[in-house]
């Protein structure tokens, strides 16, 4: 099993400069082509020909009639030993942005070496990011950043966990549409949950193992099991990551098949919530109509018409609805069964009317 100690104290130490495997994006990436066609994609948090990200869109821009690609890299790129080194010196931040595709080497095929050469050649807009008086060159918070985000149709990218709820403020304040790689924990944020509550953004289709591994920089120790060199490249395992979007996606109304009987014993109730426990979404009883704790990955499964959402087990979720449910103020935290407190839980309750 994977351990997610290195991916977890990073965020914290904002030294989280992680880059996602062309496998995983193409893996996920192939559920959206609906949202993507003839659209501007701005991958913010990406270096160009290190980012799988900008080699995903930049291979399919005229398969997906992209109308535009933009993407903008960080000054001081940690990943050494590119496959295409586009800009030897990678420490200054560039704004890259692809209009259109051609066989411009002449090999009889369109390929990302096309966009290599395009961008060499000055056919392509490609120039140098200056940051501002706050924030570095190529910060997703930099003026210059916020205003390429103004173009954008969709975000696509994996940004910084240290910075996470910064940067899904920053879509949301912008109206943006989006899809990216987030830590499963962040679910509960106070400033992420209630997002998802009020179904402005929701889980992806890919959790957990579905992200095979992150390529890390070569100071970062390799932990885990899991953890491993492929052609050069050192990557670290996690099943703690999946991805986020606000794109309607199918699986989003796809309900859940309940097959499973209420019983008080194998669903007893919290000492300190009016609520039920169900350890497993697998076994949400079909015939119990009142709020019941489950774990969060019944994110992974939940359709807004089948079940609403009241809130999580934890201390920072103080809305009325929570504290409403609550029996026991002096535990205002996890539910507790017998005294033995649980795992964070999500709050949910079916819904009876016909949809």
């Amino acid at each position: 099993m994977a351990d997610n100690r290195n991916l977890n104290s990073a965020a914290k130490a904002k030294k989280d400069k992680f880059y996602t495997q062309l496998e995983d994006i193409e893996n996920e990436l192939r559920w959206y082509r609906e949202f993507f066609i003839g659209k501007t994609i701005f991958c913010n948090c990406d270096d160009p020909f290190e980012s799988n990200f900008f080699k995903y869109f930049a291979a399919k821009f005229n398969d997906l009639e992209l109308k535009k690609l933009i993407t903008t890299s960080y000054a001081d790129s940690p990943i050494a030993g590119l496959e295409i080194n586009l800009f030897p010196d990678n420490k200054t931040a560039y704004m890259t942005e692809v209009t259109e595709l051609k066989d411009w080497t002449g090999d009889g095929r369109e390929s990302i070496y096309d966009v290599e050469y395009a961008i060499k050649n000055d056919i392509y807009k490609t120039q140098t990011l200056t940051g501002d008086e706050k924030y570095c060159a190529g910060d997703f918070r930099s003026k210059e950043c916020i205003k390429l985000l103004k173009q954008a149709d969709v975000v696509v990218t994996n940004p910084p966990f240290s910075a996470f709820r910064e940067y899904v403020a920053q879509l949301m304040e912008y109206n943006k549409k989006f899809v990216i790689i987030g830590n499963i924990n962040s679910i509960t944020y106070k400033e992420i949950f209630p997002l998802i509550m009020q179904n402005k953004m929701w889980l992806g289709y890919g959790m957990g193992r579905a992200i095979s591994g992150f390529i890390v920089p070569n100071d970062y120790e390799l932990y885990g099991t899991e953890a491993r060199i492929e052609d050069g490249q050192r990557i670290v395992s996690t099943n703690q990551c999946l991805w986020y979007t606000n794109l309607d996606i199918r699986k989003r109304h796809e309900e859940i098949a309940l097959y499973k009987k209420y019983s008080p014993e194998v669903n007893p109730r919290y000492d300190n919530y009016d609520a039920i426990e169900v350890s497993k979404t697998a076994e949400i009883p079909v015939d119990y109509f009142g709020v019941m704790g489950v774990p969060i990955t019944f994110l992974d499964k939940y359709d807004p018409r089948q079940f609403e959402i009241i809130g999580h087990t934890a201390s920072n979720d103080l809305s009325p609805a929570v504290e409403a449910l609550r029996t026991d103020p002096k535990h205002r935290n996890r539910g507790r069964i017998n005294g033995k407190e649980k795992y964070d839980r999500i709050l949910i309750r079916r819904r009876t009317t016909e949809h």
